[in-house]
Parts: structure tokens; C-alpha cells; sequence
């Protein structure tokens, strides 16, 4: 995959909040998941929802029976996060919600674009396309000091 080059389009998807926790643990959570997708030009929808959607969701598609940060669908183009998991990895991680938030929904706007992390050079290029988004956001590479 070719590096990527800042578009101006502009993200056009829908923002579905579905669990309130969002909107206490991210300030302005529309406006981060606006400028996050903008940073990718990603048109997909965005559904923030809560762990129990996101386990049942995993199990019905992907066999884990388990809460996982971030789902992608590609028909409709959708990309869903749950509140639960996303904050327990940002307090391990020592960062907000937001810039996690942030993380996620790039990781899975480049999952909708084909990337994957399934070995190690599909990884690797995966995470340097991660960090680069987020230096446009201005959030500290997630990949440093591991």
C-alpha cells in the first residue's frame, strides 16, 4: 500500500452514539471521531456503542465470544467501538479515551482501506500508517517505547 496524502474531503458518514458513557468519558466526542476520520478520509459510519453489543457482534462474525476494542464492516461501511474495552486499554495505556478513541477509529478506517496486522510486515506497515494519522492529529505515537 502507497503512504497516504492529507485529503480535504471531509468525513461524511454518521455518527451513532448508543451508550452514554461516550459522551461522559470523551468531551466533544463527535468532533474526535469527525477530525479522525477526516485525517483518513474515511465515508464510513461510526457507531459508539457498549462491550455487551460488541461480544455479541464478535461471536455472531468473527466466533470469539468476547468484547474486542473495535469491529469493521465494510457493507454498509461501519466501524463500531465499545466503551468498556476502549477505556480499560486507555488507562493501561497511561492515555485519555480520546486519543485512544482516536487510535481505534484510524486502525479500523485502515482495516476498511484492506490493511491488516495479520504478520509482522502487514503490521509494521499498518502502524506506521497509524502513526502518521495521529501525528496529523497531533497525539503521541502509540508505538513508541514497546
Amino acid at each position: 500500500m502507497e503512504p497516504r496524502s492529507l485529503s480535504a474531503s471531509g468525513f461524511g458518514g454518521e455518527i451513532i452514539i448508543d451508550h452514554r458513557l461516550w459522551r461522559v468519558y470523551v468531551r466533544d466526542v463527535e468532533n474526535v471521531v469527525r477530525r479522525a476520520m477526516d485525517v483518513m478520509d474515511c465515508y464510513a459510519n461510526v457507531v459508539l456503542t457498549d462491550d455487551h453489543t460488541i461480544k455479541r457482534l464478535n461471536a455472531r462474525d468473527r466466533g470469539k465470544n468476547k468484547p474486542t476494542n473495535v469491529l469493521t464492516y465494510e457493507q454498509p461501511p461501519e466501524i463500531l467501538l465499545g466503551i468498556g474495552v476502549v477505556r480499560r486499554e486507555a488507562r493501561a495505556a497511561g492515555k485519555s479515551v480520546a486519543a485512544h478513541l482516536s487510535h481505534l477509529l484510524i486502525h479500523g478506517a485502515l482495516h476498511l482501506e484492506g490493511y491488516d496486522h495479520d504478520h509482522a510486515g502487514a503490521a509494521k506497515q499498518m502502524e506506521a500508517e497509524e502513526t502518521w494519522a495521529l501525528a496529523r492529529l497531533k497525539i503521541a505515537n502509540p508505538w513508541k517505547n514497546q
